[in-house]
Parts: C-alpha cells; sequence; structure tokens
C-alpha cells in the first residue's frame, strides 16, 4: 500500500479530489480527512468525538457517500498549533488510537508521526500540518500499489496544492517547521489568508 496525500485551499476542491479517489474505486475507510474549523461553520450531527469515528473507520465513507457535504458528520478535534478541526479517517485513527475526548493533546504531532510512518517525507508532513492551521484541508487516501500513480493523478487533477511552491512561500516567511505550541490563527486572519491565495493578479499597464 501507498500513501496519497494532498492539501487543498477549498473544501470544493477537496471534495472533488475525495468524490474522484471514491469513484477510481479508494474505498472511503481508506481515505482520511483533516480539515481547519477555525470559524466554527462545520459542526457534527451526533457530537461524536472524532476518536470513535476514526478508529471504527466511520466518517468518511458516511461523508462521500452522503448528500451534506463533504465534511458532514466528521468528529470534531483541538489539535494543539492548529485548533479546532473536523477530521476523520485511518489517519486520524492512527495518530491518537484509542484516545477520547473533545480536545486530544499532541494529536498535531501523532499526525505527522502518522504521515511519516505511512510513508510521507517529513519535510512535506511538516507543510501540511502547517497548510491545516492557515485553513487548509488534508485529503489522504492509503491505495495498492498499482494504484498510487492514477491516485497522485486524481489529486494533481485536483487543485491540489504544490507543496515545494507552498513551502518556498512559507520559508519565506521565516517558517522552519510546524510548530504545536504556536499559537492557532483566529478565524478572521484565516480568512485573510485564504483570500490572498485566490486574490486576483495584479494587471499592469
Amino acid at each position: 500500500m501507498k500513501t496519497i496525500t494532498g492539501l487543498f485551499d477549498s473544501h470544493d476542491e477537496a471534495d472533488r479530489a475525495v468524490r474522484s479517489l471514491k469513484d477510481a474505486g479508494v474505498n472511503g475507510e481508506d481515505i482520511s480527512i483533516v480539515a481547519n474549523n477555525a470559524d466554527g461553520k462545520h459542526d457534527t450531527e451526533t457530537g461524536d468525538d472524532v476518536a470513535e469515528g476514526a478508529g471504527a473507520g466511520a466518517g468518511v465513507g458516511a461523508v462521500v457517500g452522503g448528500t451534506g457535504g463533504l465534511l458532514a458528520g466528521l468528529g470534531m478535534l483541538a489539535i494543539p498549533g492548529v485548533g479546532p478541526v473536523v477530521a476523520g479517517g485511518w489517519l486520524l485513527a492512527t495518530a491518537i488510537g484509542a484516545v477520547t475526548g473533545a480536545a486530544v493533546g499532541g494529536a498535531a504531532g501523532g499526525i505527522i508521526g502518522a504521515l511519516t510512518d505511512a510513508g510521507v517525507d517529513e519535510r512535506d508532513a511538516h507543510v501540511y500540518a502547517e497548510g491545516v492551521r492557515r485553513g487548509g484541508i488534508l485529503v489522504t487516501a492509503r491505495v495498492e500499489d498499482s494504484r498510487a500513480d492514477a491516485a497522485a493523478a486524481i489529486l494533481h487533477d485536483s487543485s491540489v496544492v504544490d507543496i515545494a511552491a507552498r513551502r518556498r512561500d512559507y520559508e519565506a516567511e521565516g517558517w522552519e517547521g510546524f510548530d504545536e505550541n504556536s499559537e492557532p490563527y483566529p478565524a478572521d486572519q484565516i480568512r485573510d489568508y485564504r483570500a490572498s491565495l485566490i486574490a486576483p493578479p495584479i494587471l499592469r499597464s
């Protein structure tokens, strides 16, 4: 099995990627999602914590097949350095194991560890964590080796973030790596950052 990972700047882009992965035959239980929820926009219908949903392999399968959108039904979790997220799937089950509760200390390090254990480069894992901290959505899929190239192509066809370019952008600001001891970004700062990513180019005469 190989791990295919993509960071997205919008829920719609992540939604399309997940649905395309499903259409290509990737099982819902092999897909994991972590999405920033600093603005409190997303909520769970049941109020169940993410550890229970992820541990059961639930969440993603229900989301993809449901009508409530990509993030409906996922569990809620507070990640140090990131803040509140909605998440579910095998990655979270790996990261937090049997821990339960609305907030799980050290979960961010657990996510990075889970990614690297699954074969993701550690430097990339830090960019993914920082991307979620800044409002992004992380989609991770476990696929058979024979499907890895096709799954990666699906992500690239779904407006996935160029991780190398995003790392350069972060490093230009003096960023050296994800720090779970950092203060989470407030909702208004995340909104401004998201807007800057989709701002139209400046036309010069």
